[in-house]
């Protein structure tokens, strides 16, 4: 197993049933219900210096779930152009989140599910298999798609373990 695999399985581990496509509507109401109790204060918090704030943090998720959503699109379509990468800690340093309010954020974010939801349940079963390259890595687009969902569950896990307890 390379050390890319070995990266992605710790999110894939994280997905509880074979019916990824519903634990991806399921991940995103838990965080969309999440993120609808925080208020302003509550969203603006970080469990520590140098942490992403409440608010960063689901920027982020819908940042990368954007990126994973074109690289998910791009494979099924049969791009063989390789995608690069992306700086998680750049984009996160240039999102400005801590100035918009919380529920533009959560919007935002629930809408970029609705339209991964709506790209992955309408793809084809042979397209889903379609590998293609990005970040230097071979991956499928069904993969991607889980990805996703594991990502989202990696963060919501940070979430319950490491800001509640703050707030």
């Amino acid at each position: 197993m390379t050390n890319f695999q070995k990266y992605i399985q710790r999110y894939l581990d994280l997905i509880p049933s074979e019916n990824w496509l519903e634990e991806l509507k399921k991940t995103g109401e838990e965080t969309a219900e999440l993120y609808a109790q925080l208020s302003e204060e509550q969203s603006s918090f970080a469990y520590a210096e140098g942490k992403w704030t409440l608010k960063e943090l689901l920027l982020h998720l819908s940042d990368t779930e954007r990126v994973f959503q074109y690289r998910t699109l791009a494979f099924l379509r049969g791009d063989q152009n390789e995608l690069p990468g992306f700086d998680e800690e750049l984009y996160a340093s240039q999102s400005f989140a801590n100035e918009r309010t919380i529920s533009s954020l959560l919007e935002e974010y629930q809408l970029i599910r609705k339209s991964s939801q709506i790209l992955l349940e309408t793809a084809h079963l042979s397209a889903l298999k379609n590998v293609g390259t990005a970040n230097g890595n071979q991956i499928s687009a069904e993969t991607i798609g889980k990805l996703i969902v594991g990502h989202n569950l990696h963060h919501l896990n940070i979430i319950k373990e490491r800001y509640w307890p703050g707030l």
